[in-house]
């Protein structure tokens, strides 16, 4: 799906390229465990599928979040993630969008959507794992202010408000990970001005977003991280990543609960630079 916006105060269209990925250190003291998390939109799992794979047999994580598979649940590549130790949980269909959980250890109480919002997209994905929630989202795009996919966004994110907050009070240790198709700050921005009347920084989704975090759950990378100038989107067509023009909008929430277990999280920029990146 293309995250640009046709509103005329935007200076230019933004095109996607597959994002990087967003890897999050954090250590349980039950077991005395480090665990790796990661989330990646990966812009079609048939052909991404060399990418996710290298990256994968390279970095070990426990867990990897992936959106915009774009695949039918009957097409996903089971055997190629058993095949190197990992177990799998998907929600997809035919082209857009598409969910799906790997990990290390057994997938558990799976839920693919928001009680009472009737969505045949597949956004969604819950799952326990080792006694962590894991909610995998990828979040509607939004296409224009103007548009009837923005109203769509805006309530499916005020559902989800609401959903996170049942799923939290039943997991006290929870992880929201996902493409967000929001960068929370101006900081998230190279270019505050010039996105300015766009979706992705809208005040109306930045207010949905912090609601979401309003229920107990902290961005991971801002544990971290306070500077400007960390994305992990960029636009193809102007050379966007050459010249470091991008967002954040792919994010890493942890509950209250699990906080101060997070020892690191960090943007791995590197698969963006092989072949075939989108």
């Amino acid at each position: 799906m293309k995250k640009n916006s046709t509103k005329k105060t935007c200076a230019c269209q933004f095109i996607p390229i597959q994002p990087v990925v967003i890897v999050l250190w954090f250590y349980l003291t039950l077991g005395r465990l480090n665990m790796k998390i990661a989330t990646w939109n990966v812009n079609s799992i048939k052909v991404r599928l060399p990418h996710v794979l290298e990256w994968m047999s390279l970095n070990q994580p426990d867990i990897v979040a992936i959106q915009e598979t774009k695949s039918i649940d009957e097409n996903f590549p089971v055997a190629d993630f058993e095949a190197i130790g990992y177990q799998v949980a998907f929600s997809g269909q035919k082209t857009y969008n598409g969910v799906a959980i790997i990990s290390k250890t057994s997938i558990e109480d799976i839920e693919t959507d928001m009680p009472d919002f009737d969505d045949p997209q597949r956004r969604i994905l819950a799952a326990t794992i080792q006694g962590i929630r894991i909610v995998n989202l990828y979040v509607p795009n939004g296409q224009a202010i103007d548009s009837d996919k923005y109203q769509y966004k805006l309530g499916w994110l005020d559902n989800m408000h609401d959903w996170l907050n049942t799923q939290l009070n039943k997991h006290e240790k929870m992880i929201v990970l996902g493409d967000f198709n929001i960068a929370p700050e101006d900081r998230d921005v190279h270019d505050p001005k010039g996105w300015e009347g766009s979706v992705h920084v809208s005040p109306k989704e930045r207010a949905a977003l912090q609601a979401i975090t309003d229920c107990g759950f902290h961005d991971t990378f801002r544990l971290f991280n306070q500077e400007a100038k960390h994305y992990s989107w960029w636009d193809y067509r102007m050379a966007g990543f050459r010249r470091d023009r991008g967002l954040r909008i792919d994010l890493i929430l942890a509950s209250d609960a699990l906080k101060s277990l997070c020892s690191e999280c960090y943007i791995d920029r590197e698969p963006r630079a092989w072949e075939r990146p989108s």
